[in-house]
Order: C-alpha cells, then sequence, then structure tokens
C-alpha cells in the first residue's frame, strides 16, 4: 500500500519533551502533520520543534499542564488553524509502597495521567464533533492493566484510561470521532529509573509511534474502543474473557457458604465468554433459570463473621445496607459508614434490632481514618472493608464540568483509597485482612453519558490488584465486584426493589471474598447479577513480533492488522501480571530478519508471516528443459488431439504446431519440485490444483532448450488449508527470452494456520473472476475424454500417482485416479483454438475432477478480447473449470480457421 500521509492534520501530542511523545512529534512531522510538542520543559518542548522544522516540518510549542487543556488546545487554533488528532501521553510516576504513599504523591498521578487526558480530551472534543472527525489516543500502561507493586496510584490512573477510551469511543462513534488505548512498554525518562540499560535498549519509543499512527489515519484500521500492548516491535490486542460462571437459585439459601461451595464452578474458564458492550446478559432470565434449581448447597464450615469486624462504606441504603445486614446475621461487628446521619443511623438501628452490633462513621468516604478511628473506639480492631461508596454524576462528555467529573473521582477512587491506605498497617500487622472493591459494568465497557463514573471505576480495579500484590504476603486479599443492582442498574436508589437485581443477591459473593474461608482468591474481578456469578480476566491475541533491526511502518502494522487482532488463532493467552505480559514482548528482543544473501524476493509482501516470508526468499536453481518434436507431438495427443488434426499430430505438416497450452509443460518439474514441506502438516495427498494461468510470450518453437526458473509468488493461509502460488519463467536457453509465465495455484488440505495473509492480491488477468455473461455461450464443444486419458497425458511429464495409481488416489479421497487439472485445462484451450484461434493467455480455476472417459463440455462467450468460457463433466453436469478465460492473439477473429 501506499505511505500514509498526514498532510493537512494537525497532530497535538502531550508530554511530547522526551520518550514517546517526541518519537510521536517526530513520526507525525514526517509524514507531513502540524505538531503541537506540548511540555511542561519550555526547552525540551523546543528541543524537538527544532528538530522538527530543521528537518522541514511544522511544530509549536506548548508548555501549560495538560489539567488546562483548553490552553494545550488552543495552541493548535492559534498555529494551525484546527486539530484533528490527540495524543494524551503525558505521565509522571510517583512510585511508592502502598502503605507510605503519600496524599501528594496519589494526587500528582492522578492530576496528570486522568485529569491531564480528561481536560484535554474535553477541549477538543467539540472541534472534533464539528468537524466529524477527530482521534484521541489514551496511554494506559502493563500496570494499569495488571495492577503493580509500588504503583497503586499509577496503576489506577492507567486503567481509569481504559474505560475512559472505551466511554469516548461510545460517545464520538455518531460523530466520526474514535478512541483508542495503548498499553506501550517503551524507554522515557519515566522508564529508566525503574529498567535496567540493556532492556531499555530494546524499548525504543520508535517501535511504538508507527502502531499510533496507523490507528489514527483515517484510513487506518478500526481500532476505536479497543486495547493494544505495544512494545519493542511486539503488537496484541487485549479484551476481557469470562468465565461461564455459576447461576444460584435466589432464596435464603443463597448465602457466603453456598458461594464458596461453587467457588470452582464460578473460576472456571474452560467454557469462556468474550462480553464486549452493554447489555450482555438478561438478569430476568437468570432469575428464573435460578427460580428452577433446587436450594444451594453449603460449604462446610459455615462462613462466620464471628468477633470479626467490617466496614461498608456507602452503606445507607442500596447495595451497602444489604452488605451490613448480610455481616451482622453472620455475626460481625458492623460500621456503617454514609454522608447521611440519618441513613447511617437507621442501619445502624435496624442491625441492633436483629441483635447485631454496629457503629455509625457519619464522614466522606474519603476521611478514611475517621472511619477507621470508629471502628477501632467501637469494636477495637478492624478486619475487612468493603468500599462502596459512591456517587453518579450523569452528563454527556460534551456537558461534562469539571466539578462532576472531580466529585466522581473524589467519593469513588480517592476514597477507596484512602479507606485502604488507613487500614493497611492494621492489616500487616495482624497478618490478616481482606478487602472487596466495587467496580462497575461502565468500568469495563465504557458507558455514553457517564465517562467520570467509568473512569473511575475502572481505576479502582487496578487499584485493587495493587494492593492484591503488595498484600499478599500479609495474608491480606483485595478483590473487585461488578454488581449489577438496583441502585447501580438505576444509576439511583429509585429502582432497588426490581426483583430481579436485589442488592441481597450481591452480597453473598462479597461475604466469601472478605471471609476467612477465601484462603487463595485475590486480585479477582467477579461479575455478579440475579444470583449469577462470573469471573473476569484479560485475554491477549498472540498478536504480531515484527523484526527489531529494521524500521517499523504504519503501513507493516496494517499490513499485519490481522494477525494482530485474532483471537480464534489458538495463540491468544490470558497474562495475570506484568512479568508475564512483559515475557512476550521480551521474547521479541531477539526478533532480527537475518540478511539474505540471496536477497529479499521479488514477491516479498509485507502481510506475509515470518514461515512465509523465509520460504518466499529462497531461490530454486533453474531446471533445464529439451524437447523436440516428438514431445509436442505427445502432448498434443494427450490433451485430445487426434489423427485428423495433423497439424497437431504429423510434424510434417506445413501449419504443425504446439497447442498454446504447451507452456505447462517446461514447467512441470520446475513448479512441480518447489518445496512444500515447511508447511504445517503438509501431506502431498492432500494437495489439490487450484488455478492456473498461463501467459505465452512468444512464439513457441516446435522444439528448443530452456531454462525455467520458479519462485514462490503467494502464499495465503485459508485456516484448514494452505494456497500456494508459484510463478515460472521459461526462457529461450540461448537468448534469455521468455516464452511462457506459468502461475500454479495449489491448495494443500489439512496445512493451514500458520498466520500471515488470508486474501490474495489481484494479480490481473491471472486472478481474474471471469464470470460468464447471462446469456447462451457463443459456442459448444463437447469432447469425450479416453479410459486412458490420464496415462496418456503422464507422458509429458506428470509424475504424480494420484493420477495413476488407485491406492494413492484413494488416500486422496478419490475412488480412482483422477485426470490431471492441466490435462482438462489442455482440452478446453483446445477447445479454444478450433472455435476462436489462438490465445496469448488462458486462466481457470480447478473447481471438480474429471475421471478419465466422462465427456468434457466446454461453453463459450466472446467477450471483446476475451473468451470466458466454463467446462463441465456432461455425465455428472458438474462444472470442473471456472472463472476461466483466454485472451486472443486476434481479437477480431470470430472463429478459427482449421
Amino acid at each position: 500500500m501506499s505511505s500514509l500521509s498526514f498532510t493537512g492534520h494537525t497532530v497535538v501530542i502531550t508530554g511530547a519533551g522526551g520518550g514517546l511523545g517526541k518519537a510521536y512529534s517526530l513520526f507525525y512531522a514526517s509524514r507531513g502533520a502540524n505538531v503541537v510538542v506540548n511540555d511542561v520543559s519550555q526547552a525540551a518542548a523546543q528541543k524537538v520543534v527544532d528538530e522538527i522544522t530543521q528537518g522541514g516540518g511544522k511544530a509549536v510549542v506548548n508548555t501549560s499542564s495538560v489539567a488546562d487543556g483548553a490552553s494545550v488546545i488552543k495552541t493548535a487554533l492559534d498555529a494551525f488553524g484546527g486539530v484533528t488528532i490527540l495524543i494524551n501521553n503525558a505521565g509522571i510516576l510517583r512510585d511508592k509502597g502502598f502503605r507510605n504513599m503519600t496524599d501528594q504523591e496519589w494526587d500528582q498521578v492522578q492530576l496528570v495521567h486522568l485529569k491531564g487526558s480528561f481536560s484535554c480530551s474535553k477541549a477538543v472534543w467539540p472541534i472534533f464533533c464539528n468537524q466529524g472527525f477527530g482521534r484521541i489516543v489514551n496511554t494506559a500502561s502493563a500496570a494499569g492493566l495488571y495492577g503493580n507493586f509500588g504503583q497503586a496510584n499509577y496503576s489506577a490512573a492507567k486503567m481509569g484510561l481504559i474505560a475512559f477510551t472505551k466511554t469516548l469511543a461510545l460517545e464520538g462513534a455518531r460523530h466520526g470521532i474514535k478512541a483508542i488505548v495503548i498499553a506501550p512498554m517503551a524507554a522515557s525518562a519515566m522508564t529508566e529509573t525503574i529498567m535496567p540499560p540493556e532492556m531499555l535498549a530494546n524499548l525504543k519509543p520508535e517501535y511504538v509511534a508507527p502502531f499510533v499512527a496507523a490507528v489514527t489515519h483515517p484510513d487506518g484500521p478500526d481500532a476505536s474502543g479497543r486495547i493494544f500492548e505495544v512494545g519493542a516491535g511486539f503488537v496484541a490486542e487485549v479484551r476481557w474473557e469470562r468465565s461461564k460462571g455459576v447461576v444460584f437459585k435466589t432464596d435464603v439459601s443463597l448465602t457466603p457458604s453456598a458461594i464458596g461451595d461453587k467457588w470452582d464452578e464460578i473460576t472456571d474458564f474452560s467454557d469462556p465468554e468474550h462480553p464486549q458492550n452493554l447489555p450482555d446478559f438478561n438478569p430476568q432470565a437468570i432469575l428464573a433459570q435460578g427460580a428452577k434449581l433446587s436450594q444451594n448447597t453449603h460449604a462446610s464450615p459455615e462462613v462466620r463473621f464471628d468477633g470479626q469486624t467490617v466496614i461498608v462504606t456507602g452503606s445507607g441504603a442500596g447495595l451497602g445496607r444489604a452488605y451490613a445486614l448480610m455481616y451482622a446475621r453472620l455475626g460481625a461487628n458492623v460500621v456503617v459508614n454514609d454522608v447521611s446521619a440519618k441513613a447511617a443511623s437507621a442501619v445502624v438501628d435496624e442491625i441492633k434490632q436483629l441483635g447485631g452490633k454496629a457503629a455509625a462513621a457519619v464522614v466522606s468516604a474519603e476521611d478514611g481514618e475517621s472511619i477507621v478511628k470508629t471502628a477501632l473506639d467501637a469494636f477495637g480492631g478492624v478486619h475487612a472493608l468493603v468500599a462502596n461508596a459512591g456517587v453518579v454524576r450523569q452528563n454527556g462528555f460534551a456537558a461534562m464540568s469539571e466539578k462532576e467529573w472531580d466529585e466522581v473521582m473524589a467519593v469513588h477512587l480517592r476514597a477507596t483509597f484512602k479507606c485502604a491506605q488507613a487500614l493497611w498497617p492494621i492489616f500487616q500487622k495482624q497478618k490478616f485482612g481482606r478487602i472487596v472493591t466495587t467496580g462497575s459494568q461502565a468500568g469495563i465497557y465504557g458507558m455514553p453519558g457517564l465517562a467520570n463514573y467509568a473512569t473511575a471505576k475502572a481505576a479502582v480495579v487496578s487499584l485493587t490488584r495493587t494492593l492484591a500484590i503488595e498484600g499478599q504476603k500479609y495474608n491480606i486479599l483485595a478483590n473487585i465486584v461488578v454488581p449489577s443492582a438496583g441502585a447501580l442498574v438505576g444509576l439511583g436508589r429509585a429502582h432497588h426493589n426490581v426483583d430481579a437485581i436485589k442488592e441481597e443477591y450481591i452480597a453473598p459473593v462479597v461475604g466469601f471474598l472478605t471471609s476467612e474461608a477465601n484462603e487463595e482468591t485475590t486480585g479477582g474481578v467477579f461479575q455478579i447479577a440475579a444470583g449469577w456469578v462470573a469471573q473476569l480476566r484479560w485475554q491477549r491475541t498472540g498478536g504480531h513480533g515484527f523484526p527489531v533491526n529494521k524500521p517499523l511502518t504504519p503501513e507493516a502494522i496494517i499490513a499485519k492488522w490481522s494477525a494482530i487482532t485474532d483471537f480464534s488463532d489458538d495463540r491468544a493467552t490470558n497474562p495475570a501480571n506484568t512479568q508475564e505480559a512483559f515475557m512476550q514482548i521480551a521474547e521479541n528482543f531477539e526478533n532480527e530478519e537475518e540478511a539474505s544473501s540471496e536477497g529479499d524476493s521479488p514477491y516479498a509482501d509485507p502481510e506475509d508471516s515470518e514461515l512465509v516470508a523465509e520460504a518466499k526468499r529462497k531461490v530454486e536453481e533453474p531446471l533445464d528443459f529439451t524437447y523436440t518434436e516428438r514431445d509436442v507431438i505427445l502432448y498434443n495427443l494427450g490433451v485430445g488431439a487426434t489423427e485428423k488434426e495433423l497439424q497437431w499430430t504429423f510434424e510434417g505438416h506445413e501449419e504443425f504446431a504446439a497447442l498454446p497450452t504447451f507452456g505447462v509443460v517446461p514447467q512441470f518439474m520446475a513448479s512441480g519440485g518447489m518445496s512444500l514441506d515447511w508447511l504445517p502438516n503438509y501431506n502431498p495427498a492432500k494437495l489439490l490444483h487450484g488455478e492456473q494461468y498461463l501467459s505465452v510470450k512468444g512464439p513457441i518453437p516446435t522444439s528448443g532448450n530452456f531454462v525455467n526458473e520458479a519462485r514462490l509468488m503467494e502464499v495465503l493461509d485459508k485456516g484448514k488449508a494452505a494456497a500456494v502460488t508459484t510463478v515460472v519463467e521459461t526462457k529461450d536457453s540461448e537468448t534469455g527470452t521468455v516464452i511462457f509465465e506459468n502461475q500454479s495455484t495449489v491448495f494443500i488440505r489439512g496445512a493451514g494456520g500458520f498466520g500471515g495473509k488470508r486474501a490474495g492480491k489481484d494479480r490481473g488477468a491471472a486472478s481474474a473472476s471471469n464470470t460468464p455473461p447471462q446469456r447462451r455461450p457463443d459456442v459448444v464443444l463437447e469432447e469425450k475424454t479416453l479410459p486412458i486419458q490420464a496415462a496418456l497425458y503422464r507422458l509429458s511429464g506428470d509424475y504424480n500417482p494420484l493420477h495413476i495409481l488407485p491406492e494413492f488416489a484413494a488416500v486422496g479421497g478419490f475412488d480412482k485416479p483422477i485426470l490431471h487439472g492441466l490435462c482438462s485445462f489442455g482440452i478446453s484451450g483446445k477447445h479454444v483454438v478450433k472455435a476462436f484461434g489462438p490465445f496469448k493467455d488462458i486462466k481457470v480455476r480447478f473447481a471438480g475432477v474429471v475421471y478419465p472417459g466422462e465427456t468434457l463440455v466446454t461453453e463459450m462467450w466472446k467477450e471483446g478480447e476475451k473468451v470466458v468460457f466454463t467446462t463441465k463433466v456432461k455425465e455428472r453436469e458438474a462444472v470442473v473449470l471456472a472463472a476461466a478465460a483466454a485472451t486472443l492473439v486476434d481479437s477480431g477473429a470470430a472463429k478459427a480457421k482449421l
């Protein structure tokens, strides 16, 4: 494909003074874009701009904080009059163990990564909507996907950007706006403090920039709302995978003990699903299924919380109230947190009336220290936290205010951080603690009108996963629930009595996860609705690794898009942490394209898999072919010429000649001798001739010395089969003049699955569809083959036992030996010559088999210089040659004079 140009586009890149941002800036500028280089360092940004302008590009500096997105975008408008692409790349690290992380270290990271991406995207949104085009790329990380030790702040922010992106993609679709999120691994000022130099050397930003360019170009692949891991020449797509889960009966037997009894089934991914958006299940249908079940069985001993204290934030109503009541029934002391004194007191009173123990903590959930103090003052300790507090500030992204963003981040995300951190030293000291945080479907899939809420809920997921990593050695287990309950489904409390989405159906899962019965599960994400429980995890494609010793281009990315995004080729994996995720990226460090002494193939294709590319580099030894008039006669007889057609069977005839299709004979050994054993599961008995194209490029001598040069031309992975096209040039040995060119396509059943191209390129007449016109044929010729036709044709060089040995034919699935497809090809070519005269090229698709002795019927339509034809077996009314045509030497001739 032609190079992708960004001429006329203006790209805003935040954090572009070095690392990835600099690589993006230079790349876009090299492809013609105007670039706004944003960085808080004036010197760093100016250096990048100078490099661009000295190379003839256009760029300007912006030093605004990304939290002031309006100022960043104003620079683009002032300098270039518009903006079409925004790359939210700015970031900082403030790594610290969770216990010692300061509020400032938390807040600074959220400000730059989350608030900055929100602010810049918000500023550019109306421009994109008005012009009906826009691209936004947000920058997540492996830490965001999987959590990472010492990076609770960073992991949370990066995961938040995933749901933020998905929401922007949903809201932007009708405006021509696409949003993509990448998790890049590249050397930068941030990563150089945490990675050794030898590793950074392999993580060049130049291997990320071409991917971003590919997905932001108007002609690039549709990657909107999708997640990609990119680094060191490796690219893969990531999506959610969900266990089939378990449906429980929703009666009094649905308890934490019932959940524990089925835990192995809940977490069984042997029959997974891959939900992509909402709605992806029917709560009413699940409830109806559960109603048909017997009472739930229970694990033994029963899950209890006697002597333990549980904090439940946001527990004045809804889910929090349901949790509080459940814990109280199971013997726990409950701290009921809510900003409403009335609501909190009501739940405390309700618990006490049941004979339980509870205390109210009427403060913001952000005041984790006060909440924990309430627990210690009332009950002397604390053992579990259910971070449930939340608010909703619903609004379309275009209208969403900064206040609406900040309020949701504070209650959902910052409050979870503050409560967990206040508890952390207690949990560490007692070597026990359980934390359950609250995600949402919006945080998993994105949700229009809830960019703030979706972002916060996704951020909570990776914060929790980091807590799971840091807490495991202290027996602190942390998990996430994604509930579908009244308050959450209705985005308020008006629907909490809807039967299928009762909060009571969520509570038992939370109870099990926070109990001593849960001894291992940590860092898990669990989706719950109407008595159904399933686990979510990441699935990553096998992806594609590009050679690291040659420049990567957007065109190469697009050429390999199917491999990058293919979840169905049995190469997909399920990384559970940053180490596993990085392993496959690191494997590509050694992926170097070897220089071939034979040079690159003239038929090299960037879409080819490495297996195919290597096979194409091989240069076969040229093969000589010498023939006499006797060989011409044998071939003509082999394709049905008779003793009455002396111009083809008597060397003394004044017009003695080889039929044009004789051109397939000299190349037999060259094309047939090409090794195909590099294909997986190659079996020659499973090989079928698919298509044949022959071009006659010069007069055909009745005897001569030729040399054949063969190369692999195209290899397609058809899933369960391979399609291999070879090209052979047949030259006069003395003059070097090309006499014939053959393109032969064979199908090898059972040899697919090696990756690479699935569809072939247009090869002109060699791949033309040649559809017959909707009228009666102009000429129809019929010819009965001989029972010995296959044996006779073998005298022209066909050494395939499929055409003579019954046993070999049986292995190939045929009742008896079949006629070589090129024999049928030759007979039909003879019919074209007899009806319309000689031709200069001919192409057929082998659509069926012919058994020796059957009658061939060739139906021909003259269409200008071409004769389109179809060949059938009369006895079976079966088409054997299709998509067939020949280009005449003399297109004005109505019929040959024979």
